[in-house]
Parts: structure tokens; C-alpha cells; sequence
């Protein structure tokens, strides 16, 4: 957390010359201007108060009801639009992925084989349904894969599930482009779980349990 002045000009710094893709840049650039404001001291007058009112009642979840009640008459200042979200470089994706991505093994219910199960590889990205340009455009970028809104969410999902994209498209990305944080294991396990669908080992009794046994330690069930 960084609160004081002189130090979020290095944020400042960061964020203008590595701009946000995502529809928060809007909320970045609303920030910018409340920053200039308090820099000022112009908050310290009624009248620049309710400037950075304003500027709130347009970031993120808007104004709590105590601040409703108190400026009811403030007018939100309006949204910058953040267009053509593209991916700028592999780097930036797998910085991405490391924050909003997830590397699943499901393993479902099925008829098509003796052990009565069946596994998939789920690799995906989820953002704000406002963010559905970018994750359109990774569609392109990645030469596989699918967009879809979750049912009843403001929320879209691109999500690739087929093993041969998985294999020859996605891995390849992450072992040249290295995502950072506790999530690399997740992908590690992963990884280990595409190996053994590559060679049909899920069709084995042994295969599919070193495969339920990595499923159990991955994700929300890591210890």
C-alpha cells in the first residue's frame, strides 16, 4: 500500500510508462486526477472536495451511502473509455495469468471409458464482462481457445480446454514466458497432468491416480 504523495509519483512513473490494459486504466487515470487535486491542497476548499467526490462517485464501486447522503448533489465525472485492448507482448500475458489466470484438472463423470472417468486440462482467465474486448483479443493472440459470459455474472471467461492447444500452444508460452508467485506450481502440476494425457496414461488405473492425486493438491487445496 502506498499512501504518501511524494511516493506515488514513483507509481505514476510505473503506470504511465507500462500502461493498464483492462478497463481499470480508467479508474488509474481518475486516480491521476484526484492525486493533482490533493497535491494541490485544492480538497482542502469545499469546492475541490467535491471535485474529488466526483472523481470518486466515477472509480471503482462508486460512493458509500454515508457520502451519497453527504454530497447528494455531486455530479460523477465522466469515465474515460479504454478501446482497443490488445496484448501487447507475451510478457505482459504471462504477468497477467499470474494474477487473474487458473491452471484446473477436472475430471468428470463418463461411459466412454472402463475407469468411468474422463480428465480435462482448463486452462483460463477471468475478467468484468466490461473487459470482454481483451479477452476477445486473446482468441487471436493465442490462435486457440473461446470466449463465454458466466451465467447470471457480469463476467466473461476465456477458457481453452482442448489438449492439443494446451500442449503445443499454452505450455510452450509458459516455459519461455515464466509467470512468478505461488500460481507457478498450479502450472507445474499442470504440465505434470498434460504429460500423462499425452501418452494416454489417464487410461491406466495408475495413470488416473497419480492425476487425482495432483488434482488434490492443486489450487485451494495446496498446503
Amino acid at each position: 500500500m502506498v499512501r504518501s504523495v511524494k511516493d506515488l509519483e514513483k507509481i505514476f512513473s510505473h503506470f504511465d510508462k507500462y500502461p493498464l490494459i483492462t478497463q481499470k486504466r480508467a479508474d488509474y487515470l481518475l486516480f491521476k486526477q484526484a492525486y493533482e487535486i490533493i497535491k494541490k491542497k485544492e480538497h482542502w476548499t469545499l469546492e475541490g472536495l467535491k471535485k474529488l467526490v466526483g472523481l470518486k462517485l466515477s472509480m471503482n464501486k462508486g460512493l458509500s451511502e454515508l457520502l451519497k447522503e453527504s454530497f447528494p448533489d455531486v455530479i460523477p465525472v465522466e469515465r474515460p473509455k479504454i478501446l482497443n485492448q490488445l496484448v501487447p507482448d507475451p510478457h505482459w500475458l504471462a504477468g497477467f495469468t499470474a494474477g487473474d489466470g487458473c491452471y484446473l484438472v477436472n475430471i468428470l463423470k463418463t461411459n466412454s471409458t472402463k475407469s468411468g472417468e474422463a480428465v480435462q486440462l482448463v486452462f483460463s482467465i477471468s475478467q468484468h464482462l466490461r473487459d470482454s474486448q481483451l479477452l476477445q483479443s486473446f482468441i487471436d493472440y493465442l490462435k486457440c481457445g473461446r470466449v463465454k459470459q458466466r451465467k447470471g455474472k457480469e463476467s466473461v471467461e476465456y477458457i481453452v480446454t482442448r489438449l492439443s492447444d494446451i500442449a503445443d500452444k499454452i505450455i510452450p508460452l509458459f516455459e519461455k514466458y515464466l509467470i512468478y508467485g505461488e500460481k507457478v506450481k498450479d502450472y507445474e502440476d499442470f504440465k505434470k497432468v498434460a504429460i500423462i494425457l499425452q501418452k494416454k496414461g489417464q487410461l491406466t488405473k495408475e495413470g488416473l491416480e497419480e492425476i487425482w492425486r495432483i488434482k488434490l493438491g492443486m489450487n485451494r487445496r495446496r498446503k
